[in-house]
């Protein structure tokens, strides 16, 4: 009886291990899901950057398609301004003065936290890769 026993618990306890792995990353994948329009919100519409540099606040699939927009790389973005253009062009006939920010910490904030959306990590890990071929 103590070896089945044994042999169950040596199951369970690898299930679990695996059911634990496979809830660490499904959390890590939606954390990242929605932190990216997250920062961008809170950078364009909570720091006012949008209207700091003339321009309307987004709604949710505005501040969808800017994060995404500013993450993925030049094929993902020809497929948002795809998307923009050819599906809702009505989007673009509000007016804009475009202008460069005030110099206050406020938008420098707002700016850092969109530079950190842009700046993707696995384009390091890119660069690392070359380096060794």
């Amino acid at each position: 009886m103590s070896q089945v026993f044994g042999v169950v618990l040596r199951i369970l306890g690898i299930g679990a291990l695996v059911a634990g792995g496979l809830a660490v990353a499904l959390a890590a994948l939606i954390a990242v899901i929605l932190l990216g329009p997250l920062i961008f919100w809170v950078a364009w519409n909570v720091l006012d950057f949008a209207s700091a540099v003339g321009l309307p606040e987004l709604g949710f699939w505005g501040i969808v398609l800017a994060t995404l927009f500013l993450v993925v790389g030049w094929f993902g973005k020809v497929v948002i301004a795809a998307i923009v253009f050819l599906i809702d062009p009505s989007w673009f006939h509000g007016a804009a003065e475009v202008r460069w920010p005030e110099p206050t910490f406020r938008n420098f904030v707002a700016v850092a936290l969109l530079a950190l959306l842009a700046s993707r990590p696995h384009a390091q890990a890119r660069k690392r890769r070359r380096e060794r071929v």
